[in-house]
Parts: structure tokens; sequence; C-alpha cells
């Protein structure tokens, strides 16, 4: 699985990251980025809360 984070939609909001800090980080702006390319098996169930959280739904995973 692969997560990504839509920068044109994100606020800044900070949940994924609360989520699962494993594989989100936010930039030095205050913006959500995944920062793993692929996401371990044993996180994919806290990504997909995440994309589920995501006030502004701009989190992906595929």
């Amino acid at each position: 699985m692969r997560a990504a984070v839509d920068e044109d939609r994100c606020r800044g909001h900070g949940v994924c990251l609360t989520i699962c800090p494993e594989v989100f980080d936010l930039t030095d702006d205050g913006y959500a980025e995944a920062i793993v390319p692929q996401v371990p098996p044993e996180l994919e169930d806290a990504v997909l809360k995440a994309v589920r959280s995501c006030p502004e739904r701009a989190i992906s995973a595929d």
C-alpha cells in the first residue's frame, strides 16, 4: 500500500499525524506529507483510519 497527501486539499489539521506518525509528518509549512514510500503491512489499518478521518479528504491510499 502507498499513502499520498493531496497538497492542494491539505489544510494542516494534523489528524493523520496523530493517528499514524510512522507514515505522516508535517512539513515546515505545517501541511501533511507521507514520509514512507511503501506502507508496512502492520500500519495499513492506521493509514486507512487516517484516510477516513482527514477532515479535508486529502489523504489517499492504494
